[in-house]
């Protein structure tokens, strides 16, 4: 049985699930290490301006160990705010045969590139991409680096088509690419056979003032200027303008942008706002909406598991072309629609174009679709490459 050493910075709902299961292979011993050991049980969120803990379990069913960081101003928000000085001696003593490092931007994870590299195989997983690249000097000084940084790296797990341009821009080779596709957990979020999610939602539908008819869509994430939930407002504003039958707007989440927001809806009956609400309650808040909406503008919106998360619910979504998910996971009018993300007029008119009559169809085609981006192909997808060691 081959030994596998993970890093990344603290357990989240996006990656503790496939954890759990890879560890029930018979090819691979698991261990996680975790480098934000400030984060073991709650999380200092800077942008929701909040403390979270999530309600699910997520330290279950895998082995783990924290490292102590000794950063002075701890968290992945900069660089220097992971610094694990006794990490690479931890992964030594538990000698394992391939090391996974989430992400090369914070200290102690580069550190561990570059240690290993040679020694031990060093496998990554990022999902960056090129939509936020503009051209000029500074592009060309980034690539250059990036190229150098990657060096250290034997294999990286691509999580979609934009992620795999961005690795094969900074040099990485094909053969040298796998995918493993971003995912959360289908099972979750897809309403069971008593359909208590579709039952609550409805409860919570009626209790918001929403009529069984009306077209909700709904936002939900962080209030702040890369996911642009303003420019969302003012569209859905103005297509109301000039439609009898006006569309509602669920805002969900906290953020800086918060207290402006709400000044822009202050006298519109149509637009509502919730405030963050954890892990379990999630697939009730999506069965609120009939559409999902992510607008982002960026930098940084490498993926956008929300729009997962929602098509996992059967809601088709409406997505910016700077959510680095558009190209895998949205089909035109099949899984929903992506717009330009500084054309509000595009925006407007996928909001006109939406009725009542054909979402439904359109949230069952996104609900079949996405279950090709499931937990199971990531475990397949890393299981394969440790069995292929094995055979050498």
């Amino acid at each position: 049985m081959r030994k596998l050493a993970i890093i990344t910075t603290h357990p989240i709902q996006y990656y503790a699930p496939w954890f759990k299961l890879l560890s029930n292979y018979n090819a691979v011993d698991v261990k996680v290490f975790y480098t934000w050991s400030q984060a073991s049980e709650t999380v200092e969120d800077k942008t929701f301006g909040r403390t979270i803990k999530w309600d699910i379990p997520l330290l279950e069913g895998y082995k783990y160990h924290f490292s102590e960081n000794m950063a002075s101003d701890p968290g992945p928000h900069h660089k220097n705010g992971i610094d694990n000085p006794n990490l690479i001696g931890e992964i030594e003593e538990w000698r394992p045969d391939v090391i996974l490092v989430f992400g090369w931007y914070l200290k102690s994870h580069l550190k561990v590139l570059k240690y290993f590299k040679g020694k031990t195989l060093v496998w990554f997983r990022g999902d960056s991409t090129l939509l936020d690249d503009k051209p000029g000097v500074k592009k060309l000084l980034r690539q250059g680096y990036l190229t150098y940084i990657y060096r250290y790296i034997d294999k990286a797990f691509y999580v979609g088509i934009e992620n795999k341009k961005y690795f094969k821009s900074v040099g990485l080779k094909e053969e040298q690419l796998i995918y493993a596709p971003h995912a959360i957990d289908n099972n979750r979020f897809y309403d069971s056979e008593d359909k208590q999610y579709t039952v609550k939602a409805e409860k919570w539908r009626k209790e918001l003032g929403y009529k069984e008819e009306d077209i909700v869509i709904l936002f939900a994430g962080k209030f702040e200027d890369k996911k642009q939930p303003d420019l969302l407002i003012h569209a859905l504003q103005n297509v109301n303008k000039g439609n009898e039958v006006k569309l509602k707007l669920l805002l969900l989440g906290n953020g800086p942008l918060e207290e402006e927001l709400k000044a822009l809806s202050a006298k519109d009956r149509n637009i509502q706002f919730l405030p963050f609400q954890n892990q379990s309650m999630m697939p009730v808040v999506y069965g609120l909406c009939n559409v999902f909406c992510l607008p982002s503008q960026g930098p940084g919106e490498t993926w956008g598991l929300a729009v997962n998360e929602a098509m996992a619910c059967g809601k088709p979504a409406i997505v910016s072309n700077k959510v680095g998910c558009h190209s895998d996971l949205i089909i035109d009018n099949e899984t929903g629609w992506v717009f330009d993300f500084d054309n509000q007029n595009q925006l407007e008119s996928i909001l006109n174009k939406i009725k009542i009559h054909n979402l439904k169809t359109i949230g069952n085609n996104a609900n079949m679709h996405i279950k090709q981006w499931s937990f199971d192909k990531i475990v397949e997808a890393f299981n394969s490459e440790i069995i292929g060691i094995n055979g050498k």
